[in-house]
């Protein structure tokens, strides 16, 4: 047998002993403390999100964004009214959007571009394509845009409900 070769089969004898010496401490751990003694920390709730009214349909142009906040008037948006139903979309036509205007890469804030309905980062070019959920298309961004859950009521009034992405600069989207 070369060096090389017991080289090698004592590395594999030493991996081996040391996995088998790992998985019998894993057994043993498991069964340590009987189940029904251990306490599962419970897991986190859902946030609760304020129904906050943003507009009216009344107020809406086609593919004119109106300028809002949502969760709070630290963290501004836009609500969309896009002319052509889409997923997630509200209202009757299915065609109303919010989105957070900040760029969840670096907080810079977005630019609604109506010739291809996305919203644009100046700062590291990350696009977010609003008839898509806030879908990145293009970037730096890791994250998809923070899109605002809408409800219509019957007088036309939307309303949001809560928010589907983290909003830049956050660890809780509700700061309250």
């Amino acid at each position: 047998m070369t060096a090389c070769n017991r080289l090698a089969e004592g590395g594999r004898r030493f991996f081996l002993s040391r996995g088998a010496v790992a998985a019998a401490g894993a057994a043993v751990a498991a069964t340590a403390v009987p189940l029904a003694d251990a306490q599962a920390e419970p897991a986190p709730a859902r946030l609760t999100y304020a129904t906050t009214r943003l507009a009216n349909i009344s107020e809406l142009k086609v593919n004119e964004p109106l300028s809002i906040t949502y969760p709070d008037a630290d963290s501004p948006g836009v609500i969309i009214k896009l002319g052509t139903r889409v997923v997630g979309g509200a209202g009757p036509d299915g065609d109303i959007v919010a989105y957070s205007t900040m760029c969840p890469h670096k907080g810079f804030p977005l630019v609604y571009r109506a010739d291809d309905r996305t919203l644009n980062c100046p700062g590291h070019y990350s696009r977010f394509d609003a008839e898509k959920s806030g879908l990145q298309i293009w970037g730096q961004s890791t994250a998809n845009l923070a899109q605002f859950r809408l409800a219509v009521g019957a007088n036309g009034d939307i309303t949001a409900t809560g928010v589907d992405e983290l909003i830049y600069g956050r660890i809780s989207n509700v700061l309250a």
